[in-house]
């Protein structure tokens, strides 16, 4: 196995996290909601530090900076409102192990942003709508004002993900 393959996974794990464990849910119970949400969290975190190594668009890179960091406070947001529940939030390991089965090859350079940014408008519309649910339906108070709280930072997310999709499709 070469020294890109095991990276080539980690690229497509992340990217494929970032969009099969945000997918559209009913956030039922608050324990459904944050590990949804924080497994959706996570998947961000992670796919947007593998477009810092690979890409070599400004604009992608800054935008997977501040993805991680969004997404970071955010988790950690839902953190303290899981413990005031005494719910535990799903380990980083268990949701990097559930989605190591659906690995897929990614390419390098501009093909690796092009999937990297429509994996970031998917990602985003599927948490947008489960956030929506949340405001809507939640059990919890602390669930509901947090989720009201996040929905505005991630439409944002999902109008600069479709403005770099505009910018990177330029004559194609």
């Amino acid at each position: 196995m070469s020294r890109k393959a095991p990276l080539l996974c980690l690229t497509a794990l992340a990217l494929l996290l970032g969009a099969s464990l945000a997918g559209p849910v009913n956030a039922g119970t608050p324990a459904q909601f944050i590990d949804t949400a924080s497994a959706a969290g996570i998947a961000e975190v992670e796919s947007s530090r593998l477009a810092i190594q690979k890409t070599s668009a400004t604009d992608i890179n800054s935008f997977a900076v501040e993805m991680i960091k969004d997404h970071t406070d955010a988790n950690r947001d839902l953190k303290a409102i899981a413990a005031h529940h005494n719910l535990p939030m799903a380990p980083e390991a268990e949701i990097l192990d559930r989605a190591r089965k659906l690995i897929l090859q990614v390419q390098e350079g501009e093909s690796f942003d092009i999937a990297y940014v429509a994996n970031q408008i998917k990602a985003h519309e599927d948490a947008i709508q489960l956030f929506k649910d949340e405001a809507e339906s939640s059990e919890s108070p602390e669930l509901k004002a947090f989720a009201i709280q996040t929905l505005p930072k991630l439409q944002m997310h999902l109008d600069m993900a479709r403005k770099l999709e505009m910018s990177h499709h330029k004559g194609n």
